[in-house]
């Protein structure tokens, strides 16, 4: 499936690096920022997570939540929050249900390995609309952070 500007934010359920369950609804009411990426602890997605930790207070000035989501675990991803100092939340979508949903999703990636999240951005406005979609079929390319911050303060 692919995700349009415009419409409504396709609806997820969890689990976080502390194994509660967040959901799509939880962020109602409020501008949030999903990042997918392919694997934790790898050089790009690390590179692009730490670089989100040192500018929260951008995304928290432009009113809106960031969350990391990915294939991982959620063992696997509180290892690589901790390890990163990652100041924001990380979803573990290892049933592989949000990605797809998100047309964020390689069915065959490298190494043979099969149902790994692609880099993606969205931004999802208060009311659950999409107004920003990026889906990158290169993993080692980075999202447009300055289109999803135009996006933001545009929401403003």
């Amino acid at each position: 499936m692919n995700v349009t500007i415009g419409a409504k934010a396709p609806a997820f359920s969890l689990v976080n690096t502390e194994r509660q369950k967040v959901s799509l609804d939880d962020f109602k009411g409020q501008n949030l920022v999903i990042l997918f990426f392919p694997m934790a602890f790898t050089s790009t997605c690390t590179a692009e997570l730490c670089s989100i930790r040192d500018n929260i207070a951008t995304y928290e000035g432009l009113n809106s939540t960031v969350v990391g989501i990915s294939v991982d675990s959620p063992f696997t991803l509180k290892q690589f929050k901790t390890d990163q100092n990652l100041n924001f939340p990380l979803l573990s979508d290892f049933n592989k249900e949000a990605s797809p949903a998100y047309g964020a999703f390689y069915e065959q990636f490298m190494l043979d390995l099969k149902g790994v999240s692609k880099r993606a951005a969205f931004v999802v406005d208060k009311d659950g609309v999409i107004r920003y979609a990026e889906v990158l079929e290169e993993a080692k390319q980075l999202p447009d952070f300055e289109a999803v911050k135009n996006t933001l303060s545009s929401l403003q």
